[in-house]
């Protein structure tokens, strides 16, 4: 989930565990927990800084050890040996398990977006996605808001989020029927389709689709149940030519491929360079594709340059190309 998400939901959680009577009797330990919860909401995305690096070293990491079954058993042990000093008078069983729930929470909900986490790690490095919930949900977020506003006009805290809570359960589940119900439409309408990605958006009734079977890729929408391709591409296996190969060495593109399932490429060649481009197909937005991975090499195939992320148009990737040097 995005950050602002996550600040809200440690707040709730701040606010659910005032339902415990431990710190219900106790505002020393409700204060103290209510730090852990805000914090341990956080801090499994910790790993953001690797933007600060660059978007190759970004996408390969992002979610990964810091979402892992270690780093869920980590993070609340440093955040209460961080906060249990500042209120030694605080319960720190009860600090400890309302930090690791925020922590396990933070985990659980970015199993739902369709990024994923290595959350199995180190039993399995498999990108757990489920696709159900997007980045940014409005309901999701909306339903705290209201939530944190009730208990500011002094309502209890702890029955309101409670009552929320049981709301988000119900509204997960319906999200993953709703999936269910595009991907049976969607294999009725391509029958010999045989990986079919569901990618939520912030509209409750719109899924993003990307599909293949054994010659075309399918790019499309559902709106309001009804199954739109809008695009289709012939699937062209990537040939194993001198400049693929040699572009394939790239940190940017190898990041690419590290997370992009559905795909189509691009090879250009100019007078003095040549131009590969992989194209994710998940992310089809106003008849454009941002999330692109492009690599330029001399006629001797040394990389000139290189870029992977989110583009939004032709003209800011060029301006991308010229200012960042492999």
């Amino acid at each position: 989930m995005d950050t602002g998400t996550h600040i809200v939901m440690g707040l709730s959680l701040g606010g659910l565990a005032t339902l415990d009577p431990v710190v219900a009797e106790s505002s020393v330990t409700a204060t103290s927990i209510m730090i852990g919860t805000i914090v341990g909401s956080q801090i499994p995305d910790i790993d953001t800084v690797l933007k600060l690096r660059n978007n190759a070293v970004y996408i390969r990491n992002h979610r990964g050890i810091t979402h892992s079954i270690p780093a869920v058993l980590l993070w609340p042990l440093v955040i209460i040996a961080v906060v249990y000093p500042f209120f030694p008078e605080a319960n720190l069983l009860h600090l400890w398990l309302w930090t690791f729930l925020a922590v396990f929470l933070h985990v659980f909900v970015d199993i739902f977006n369709s990024y994923g986490t290595q959350a199995l790690r180190p039993f399995s490095p498999k990108w757990v996605a489920l696709g159900t919930i997007n980045t940014f949900d409005p309901f999701i977020f909306g339903i705290h808001v209201v939530g944190l506003f009730i208990w500011a006009f002094g309502a209890h805290p702890g029955y309101t989020f409670l009552g929320i809570y049981g709301i988000l359960v119900l509204y997960y589940i319906y999200r993953f029927v709703a999936q269910r119900q595009v991907l049976k439409a969607v294999k009725v309408l391509i029958p010999d389709a045989y990986d079919i990605i569901i990618a939520p958006t912030m509209k409750m009734h719109s899924w993003r689709i990307a599909a293949m079977n054994k010659h075309q890729f399918f790019v499309g929408r559902s709106e309001n149940k009804q199954i739109i391709i809008q695009d289709q591409f012939n699937r062209v296996p990537v040939p194993e030519t001198k400049v693929i190969e040699a572009a394939k060495r790239d940190d940017n593109l190898s990041a690419f491929l590290s997370f992009s399932p559905v795909y189509r490429w691009e090879v250009d060649e100019y007078d003095d360079y040549y131009e590969v481009r992989f194209i994710d197909l998940r992310y089809r937005s106003n008849d454009y594709y941002p999330f692109v991975a492009v690599v330029q090499l001399d006629l001797d195939y040394n990389i000139k340059t290189s870029y992977t992320g989110w583009i939004f148009s032709e003209e800011k990737l060029r301006k991308k190309l010229d200012i960042i040097p492999n």
